[in-house]
């Protein structure tokens, strides 16, 4: 009996030594133009948080979003440079490292990226469009399957305004994909054919919310129930009810903004992984993170508040075991790091903070 004991103490102790020693793998995107950046880096954190290697993975021009290929074998990344393209590389996350493989031009402005099995995906702010690429078996992008082109904002008398798309995410279930539009305030959803050659996107919906917000980024509920939109302009946080067939209905309107006096320009918004806390950053005179109880019916509580200690947090990502929150100050060119507390939500700030260029997008591996 004492030597059963004793053996399953030294499997628990192994297993909390395991826990223990666990370590963050994150891929940064950053902008490279008038920055110290050279493209894309590979960080590595210790279980408490703290940095243990930092490398430049590849060298490119304003690789500002990435996205990992389902399958984990591949990586795209939007370039933000005069010729606006996508970039595909071979991903060998054992050491880590990217092998080149191929490049493909989009629609003006790519400024997000998401990929399936078969298709690659792009927001392209400065055109207003969505862009197709397919997927070949080697992980190449081809050139563009599909071009959609958000409608530009009306003045009347014939006057149009900016139509500046943002962001496309996939729902939970993979059915269909959600796209904002930062300049007409308008939230789509179109049902995905991923065996169709040309319409491989296929309107369902479009909600408008309110005027000059300027939708952002957003992020589903687990269940996909729910999506919840951060607002660029006013600072705005919108939840959504959502259908199984992307069906969208605004549940709750409220806002990051808690001091009138500064000037907004909300950028990013995730999920706990529990699902019962949300967060999103906000920029200009602002620079803080803001943390939000998620309640039963999908409706969320204003928790607390609290500064990046940088410069225009654009991007930030949640460890998946949702221990810490990873912020990317672009205009200060590093990383603050939080300490999450997961009953509360709350957050406390570690003392370190890694210097990078101008990070844009923290994607973990």
């Amino acid at each position: 009996m004492l030597r059963n004991t004793t053996i399953l103490l030294m499997v628990l102790c192994g297993s909390l030594t395991l826990l223990h020693c666990t370590s963050y793998k994150m891929l940064v995107g950053t902008y490279t133009r008038n920055t110290p950046s050279e493209g894309i880096y590979a960080l590595e954190f210790d279980g408490n948080a703290n940095l243990i290697s930092k490398a430049l993975l590849i060298e490119s021009d304003n690789p500002s979003y990435l996205s990992i290929s389902p399958d984990e074998k591949y990586l795209y990344a939007v370039n933000e440079s005069g010729q606006s393209f996508v970039c595909a590389y071979q991903f060998d996350k054992t050491k880590p490292a990217l092998t080149f493989l191929n490049k493909s031009s989009v629609q003006r402005g790519p400024c997000y990226i998401t990929s399936s099995e078969r298709h690659v995906f792009t927001a392209n702010y400065s055109s207003g469009s969505l862009t197709v690429l397919g997927r070949k078996p080697n992980g190449e992008v081809t050139d563009t399957l599909q071009v959609i082109k958000h409608p530009r904002k009306q003045f009347g008398r014939g006057l149009e305004g900016p139509s500046n798309a943002h962001q496309i995410i996939f729902s939970p279930n993979g059915k269909f994909l959600v796209a904002t539009n930062l300049g007409t305030d308008r939230v789509f959803s179109y049902q995905y054919n991923p065996n169709s050659e040309t319409e491989i996107l296929q309107y369902t919906d479009e909600v408008i919310v309110k005027k000059g917000s300027g939708p952002r980024h957003a992020t589903f509920s687990k269940d996909g129930r729910f999506l919840y939109l951060v607002q660029e302009l006013d600072g705005s946080l919108t939840v959504f009810s959502v259908t199984q067939d992307g069906k969208l209905a605004i549940l709750q309107e409220t806002t990051l903004v808690t001091d009138k006096s500064q000037k907004s320009s909300a950028a990013d918004i995730h999920l706990s992984p529990d699902g019962k806390f949300l967060y999103a950053t906000n920029r200009a005179d602002v620079n803080n993170i803001t943390c939000f109880q998620v309640l039963s019916n999908g409706t969320v509580k204003l928790i607390e508040q609290y500064p990046t200690l940088g410069n225009h947090p654009r991007n930030f990502t949640i460890s998946p075991d949702g221990k810490f929150i990873f912020i990317g100050n672009q205009r200060t060119n590093n990383i603050t790091i939080y300490k999450r507390n997961k009953r509360s939500g709350k957050l406390k700030l570690k003392t370190d903070k890694i210097d990078i260029g101008a990070p844009a997008c923290l994607l973990f591996y």
